[in-house]
């Protein structure tokens, strides 16, 4: 195998797929990136057995061929080279790769393609094409409210329920949910519903760009994603995702209307006089106004008026500024609308009819 190229194609490769190497395996060669020269590119492939991820590089070697390298000295190699020479990287017996730019030179001893774990095959799958710009909004919408606690894994993940008719995701971590739904025209038979783990969502929300389609394909507790030059395999998590559909408040007809930036502005002040034994600010709402409040003992306190559109009865609920600060900052939204019901029951932001935000509230004590 050889091939020449330059440094920052080399490294944009290295870098894309670099997320799924397994360095504390006992598997010596999943810490590796396994790097095959065809007739046409360069194909570098990396796995931990759950996500794989591949990516093609526009590189037309000189001689055929494939091999696994250390994936950390390669990448530490590479990135120490000059910008503007050209870098050679070939193989020779016994595996011994050859790594050359000007009148630097070095050789690192590789592994086998015959000891990477091959990734499986999805080409007889069912399938289906989405603009990927629209599913990576969908995805920053709803991936900050995915659970982190290792207890609850089937909440470890988004929840994608994929219908004829549209396409929902769901994240929860019991104390917030988020959901949006796009109207999409599908294949009539294709009903699916799956968890995609959260570092397989995050890797998916790196490949997908602002142009361009993604292929979504489905195996048996795995699905396969395709951009083009970017490719992402990844195992499901397997249970039952909790019945989120209660949970979703119905719509009230009192709504506090605000500009989404004030809103977002005033809870960032008062969430600085919160700390990790008193979380919950308040929110008391009067006729076309809030007001934002935190008392900390023995550090002081921070209050904040809002103007805004509310004909409802005055309340006071608590409310984890960061759950509220999550949506806001994620939202392209310009004014926003905050339900609030009761104290004892949840608050809900809605944008439209296809995304809905749901907050527990907080004892104020």
């Amino acid at each position: 195998m050889k091939f020449n190229t330059t440094k920052d194609v080399l490294l944009k490769g290295i870098q894309s797929v670099q997320t799924a190497i397994n360095i504390k395996s006992s598997l010596p060669v999943l810490s590796n990136i396994l790097i095959e020269a065809t007739e046409d590119n360069i194909i570098l492939t990396t796995t931990d057995l759950d996500i794989g991820i591949v990516s093609k590089i526009q590189i037309k070697p000189s001689i055929i061929g494939a091999i696994t390298a250390p994936a950390k000295k390669f990448s530490d190699i590479i990135k120490e080279l000059p910008d503007d020479e050209t870098i050679s990287v070939s193989v020779k017996k016994n595996n011994m790769i050859h790594i050359e730019c000007g009148k630097s030179a070095f050789k690192i001893m590789g592994l086998p393609k015959e000891e990477f774990p091959q990734l499986p095959e999805f080409k007889d799958k069912e399938s289906i094409t989405l603009q990927q710009s629209k599913l990576k909004k969908m995805i920053k919408m709803v991936a900050f409210a995915v659970s982190h606690d290792e207890a609850r894994y089937v909440l470890n993940g988004i929840l994608f329920v994929i219908k004829p008719t549209h396409i929902r995701l769901v994240a929860t971590d019991g104390r917030r949910l988020a959901l949006i739904e796009e109207k999409m025209q599908l294949p009539k038979t294709l009903e699916r519903k799956f968890i995609m783990p959260t570092k397989a969502v995050a890797e998916l929300d790196k490949i997908l760009g602002d142009e361009g389609d993604v292929k979504i394909f489905f195996g048996e507790n795995q699905i396969f994603c395709d951009t083009g030059n970017t490719r992402l395999v990844s195992r499901l998590i397997e249970g039952e995702f909790p019945n989120y559909e209660q949970v979703v408040p119905k719509e009230v007809k009192d709504k506090f209307a605000v500009p989404k930036d004030t809103f977002l502005a005033a809870i960032k002040r008062v969430a600085l006089f919160t700390n990790s034994d008193s979380m919950a600010v308040k929110v008391e709402l009067a006729r076309d106004k809030a007001i934002i409040s935190k008392s900390a003992p023995y550090l002081g306190e921070a209050r904040v008026e809002l103007d805004g559109e509310y004909k409802g009865k005055d309340m006071a609920i608590g409310f984890n500024p960061e759950y509220l600060i999550d949506v806001l900052k994620n939202t392209d939204q310009e004014k926003i609308s905050f339900e609030l019901s009761d104290p004892e029951k949840p608050g809900a932001i809605r944008i439209g009819a296809e995304y809905v935000y749901v907050v527990l509230p907080m004892h104020l004590g």
